[in-house]
């Protein structure tokens, strides 16, 4: 084979013997795959390959190509193919020259970035197919995990590190001049979602496949994703992800899986008596498949993204050749920017309608799929009552909702089942995430909206609530109306819409008599002479009992019902998600323990009255294959030589055995070095993205996270505000003694259109430049806002940080997973009692937690208090306002965001989120982590028991929960 353009010419590596003659090879998968990569094998290997009968079936259909395979054990990449680094370089070399999406003329890096991922995927693509040849074999029941965001980060050191092939890809391309390292960071991060519940996702894939549990995800293929960040002089700047330029190794595009879908149109009742949702627009989604890999074991997995388009005959080509071009493309225009980005903002008429086309997509698509699928492998005898024995969909919060109606429409319109039949299938199926107890984020979508792009599924909803409604009274009976109007109002799916009239009659009240008939039946009836001489002898006190008669009638404008019975016509008709989610599904889960309770008792404490057997807690976890083994390999090295074996990357609790070395000395000097190379990483990396020169002699105090007000990155940068304030009055040996030096790091990405937000980000950039040119402070205090935060980035810095800020206002934050993360790598939490954070304090143990603030039953409390005018701020929060009000910060005018922390009411004010009642207890508990951070024996100490402590946390273990209380499946081991 010619020597490439791609790798020096000094390159040199080993030409594998018995490469087969021809330069490709059909693999098992029906997939070409380039001779030397089965170099090495042997004949008899080969022959295994190639001499047994499978069949490979589409899934879109019934088709099935054979191919040939040997009849011995399933094809595994690991077992089969020759993994010394020579034979991978080949293979590489063969990628470079003979599938490349760059000319030969390269030799840029990306080349080889490309070249590296496809030698990968091919391997990845035999476990692939092996996987779903056995579960389809097997006919085993499946979960279907759907949701809008999947946070990948980089696949390409996941993959081989799951693969086991970390070494040898190493040393395949350093036999070809590169380094790993270097070709890893040529990877873009997967643009597929915005924070902990994308990245939840995506943490969840991995645990499923190293699980060996029978699984799929299904997501869409944004083009552009969220936004990619820029930080200016003005703040945050969106510009759209490039993410997809060059395109994307790891997906396999499915040009035979294409489906259908449909918005707006009509519903009419056909000649079948049945009713069918026709006209519209009508738009085709492809399947793109990315192969996710387990740890240690062959089971790969599927992430299925959609596409969008319309297909060919839809061009209006007389239009274009008119010269109106714009009309000639709308309909390819309009179908493919379903998909352009995640979240497209909402204000306008416009972003709503996208963002609904998104959601339906979503389920559409991934039903459709799931039942070809499911009657494929049923054969010629479908029994639609297994089909909830066989298929578990869950849907990752509210987002995914519509598969609800969708499985509805399509069991009862398509295949003809009845309504009882289909919901049964229906609730015996989906299962619901919850992941807030934020109203506005509890989904509500307009009732006219939805009519408009959804008619057919606007009437199934009806129907469900309707029969809802049956069930409520049913339960409650008809004795204590004031009950049952709290829990129609509370469960109702519909919101703003009119009660049915049997509801409405139950609330039915006789008409008062008015004052003005009262008098006309005396006037009429009693004699005038008796009128006269009782208006006479009583008029004073008539006139004072009429009167208050008639402010009561004021008071109380019913005339025989109740007015919450119909709809406020000043307000919009809105169809609430979260409580379709719940009717809907058979399970209802909170992703921590505190979130969980709190979602019984009050985001859906009748629901829970009602059907407690539903609600269930699934405490959040992440990979530690990714969150320690692979971004933090010097800690995993010391973890595996102190704890004897490296079992724990699979069996978590192996760390609790850490314990027993907290106060080893050798251990400590060992844990301070892997720290220190880690933040020396970090300057570095700081120094390259934003300017600044920060001290790996610093303590590290990292907050990383979507900006929102509840997660109070205000708190922070307002107790960075007040120690710079304190560090200015101090002479320069008050300082050096009263404050250790700190690195304070903020990440994270504002909504495009979270307008406060936006201004927090400015803040904090602001407070930066001041800070950081600030030649008396010097490395005593650094303020770096990292730009464009995401997975690869929460990879380097997690391992370097040393106090990490989990400080969301109590009762607020689900769960968190980035708390997760830091306390795996030996980081110290400073927080609340929120979300995960209740469970790592008590995993690590309240000594190696900094708590502050107040606590998730005092907040409505403290609130109301607020309200009434009775909240007295600490004279130090008065002063940090006045500080930032003195323009010290820059000519920005900051009253806005400071004037949203005053007041006792009002949108925007009132600081809805305690900033200020809890930035007391705040300040004081930062000078007790200065104090531990001094006895670095102790902070030590403390921070091997934040990793000891951390392996509850691990997504394997929530996994193994989900597969058991939830969706019924078992592993799967391929033999």
């Amino acid at each position: 084979m010619a020597s490439s353009p791609i790798f020096p010419r000094s390159a040199s590596f080993s030409r594998v013997g018995s490469t087969p003659r021809s330069p490709f090879f059909l693999s098992s998968a029906g997939v070409v795959v380039p001779a030397v990569f089965f170099g090495g094998i042997g004949s008899r290997c080969r022959s295994r390959l190639l001499g047994r009968s499978i069949s490979v079936r589409s899934v879109a259909s019934d088709r099935e190509v054979k191919r040939s395979v040997n009849d011995g054990g399933t094809p595994s990449f690991k077992k089969s193919i020759a993994n010394d680094a020579s034979t991978i370089a080949s293979n590489i070399k063969y990628h470079a020259d003979f599938t490349p999406s760059f000319s030969r003329e390269s030799s840029d890096l990306p080349k080889v970035y490309f070249a590296t991922a496809q030698s990968v995927r091919d391997a990845l693509i035999i476990n692939w197919n092996a996987t779903y040849e056995y579960y389809e074999k097997m006919n085993v029941k499946q979960a279907y995990y759907l949701s809008m965001e999947f946070l990948q980060g980089r696949a390409l050191l996941n993959a081989i590190g799951n693969l086991e092939l970390t070494g040898q890809y190493a040393e395949a391309l350093r036999q070809l001049g590169h380094t790993l390292e270097n070709v890893a960071e040529k990877e873009p991060d997967a643009a597929l979602g915005n924070g902990g519940l994308g990245r939840l996702a995506s943490c969840f894939l991995d645990s499923l496949a190293t699980l060996n549990y029978p699984a799929w995800g299904y997501g869409l293929r944004y083009r552009y994703g969220l936004f990619k960040q820029n930080i200016t002089k003005d703040g945050q700047e969106e510009v759209a992800e490039n993410w997809l330029e060059m395109g994307n190794p790891w997906e396999i595009v499915r040009n035979d899986v294409l489906y259908r879908i449909k918005f707006y149109g009509k519903v009419v009742i056909g000649s079948d008596g049945k009713k069918h949702w026709i006209g519209g627009e009508n738009i085709e989604v492809i399947a793109h498949d990315v192969p996710i890999p387990g740890y240690k074991t062959t089971t790969t997995i599927n992430l299925r993204l959609w596409s969008t388009r319309v297909p060919s005959e839809n061009f209006d080509l007389g239009a274009f050749n008119s010269g109106e071009h714009a009309k000639a493309s709308k309909a390819h225009s309009d179908a493919e920017k379903i998909c352009y980005i995640l979240y497209p903002g909402d204000d306008s008429l416009e972003g709503k309608i996208l963002r609904l086309k998104q959601q339906y997509t979503l389920c559409s698509a991934s039903l459709q799929d799931i039942i070809v699928r499911f009657e494929k492998r049923s054969g010629s005898s479908i029994n639609w009552e297994e089909f909830p024995n066989k298929v578990a969909v869950q849907m990752n919060d509210t987002h995914p909702t519509l598969c609800i109606p969708e499985l509805m429409r399509i069991l009862i319109d398509v295949k003809g089942l009845n309504w009882d039949q289909a919901w049964k299938i229906t609730q015996r199926t989906v299962a619901y995430t919850n992941h807030t107890v934020l109203p506005e984020a509890l989904e509500k979508w307009s009732l006219e909206l939805m009519q408009k792009l959804l008619p057919r599924h606007v009437e199934i909803i009806e129907k469900i609530d309707d029969e809802l409604l049956k069930n409520i009274i049913s339960e409650n009976g008809k004795e204590d109306l004031e009950l049952l109007e709290k829990k129609l109002k509370d469960m109702r799916i519909l919101d703003n819409v009119d009660f049915p009239d049997p509801v409405q009659k139950l609330f039915h009240k006789p008409k008062k008599e008015t004052i003005k008939g009262s008098l006309k039946k005396i006037l009429t009836e009693a004699p005038l002479q008796a009128v006269q001489n009782l208006l006479v002898k009583n008029s004073s006190v008539l006139e004072e009992d009429l009167s208050e008669k008639a402010e009561a009638e004021e008071e109380d404008p019913e005339d025989g019902e109740p007015t919450f019975l119909k709809s406020n016509l000043q307000l919009p008709k809105m169809v609430r998600m979260a409580n379709l989610c719940v009717v809907g599904g058979h399970a209802v889960n909170g992703v921590a323990e505190i979130h969980s309770d709190i979602v019984k008792k009050e985001v859906f404490h009748s629901f829970y009255e009602l059907w407690p057997e539903k609600f269930q807690n699934k405490t959040n976890g992440v990979t530690p294959r990714r969150w320690i083994r692979f971004c933090n390999p010097e800690l995993s090295g010391v973890l595996t030589k102190w704890l004897g074996t490296d079992e724990w990357v699979l069996n978590t609790e192996k760390l609790a055995e850490l314990r027993k070395f907290a106060d080893n000395e050798d251990l400590h000097l060992e844990w301070r070095a892997v720290k220190r190379n880690n933040k020396t990483k970090v300057a570095s990396f700081i120094k390259e993205k934003t300017g600044y020169m920060v001290s790996p002699d610093s303590m590290f105090d990292i907050q990383v996270k979507r900006i929102h007000e509840y997660k109070r990155q205000l708190l922070n940068i307002l107790g960075i505000v007040y120690r710079y304030k304190k560090m200015k009055e101090m002479s320069a040996k008050e300082r050096l003694s009263s404050f250790v030096p700190r690195v304070c790091i903020f990440g994270g990405k504002a909504f495009s259109t979270y307008v406060q937000a936006k201004r927090i980000v400015k803040f904090i950039t602001d407070v930066g430049f001041t800070i950081n040119h600030d030649s008396d402070i010097g490395d005593l205090l650094k303020v770096v806002f990292v730009p464009d935060y995401n997975v690869s980035v929460a990879e380097m810095l997690i391992p370097a940080s040393e106090l990490s800020q989990h400080i969301s206002t109590a009762g607020m934050e689900a769960s968190g997973t980035s708390n997760m993360k830091f306390a795996m790598n030996g980081c110290i939490l400073i927080g609340t009692l929120d979300g995960a954070n209740v469970e790592i304090r008590e995993e690590v143990g309240e000594d190696n937690f900094f708590l502050f603030g107040a606590r998730a039953h005092q907040i409505a409390g403290l609130r109301k208090e607020r309200a009434e005018g009775k909240f007295i701020p600490d004279p130090r929060f008065e002063e940090v306002k006045k500080f930032v009000r003195s323009g010290i910060f820059g000519s920005r005018n900051y009253n806005e965001l400071m004037e949203s922390l005053e007041g006792n009411e009002g949108f925007g004010r009132a600081d809805y989120f305690l900033v200020g009642k809890d930035f007391p207890s705040y300040l004081e508990c930062q000078e007790k982590v200065d104090e531990a951070f001094r006895d670095q024996k102790r902070w030590t100490k403390m921070s091997i028991l934040n990793t000891a402590g951390s392996f509850k946390f691990s997504s394997d273990r929530t996994i193994h929960e989900y597969a058991k209380d939830i969706w019924d499946i078992k592993p799967v081991l391929l033999p």
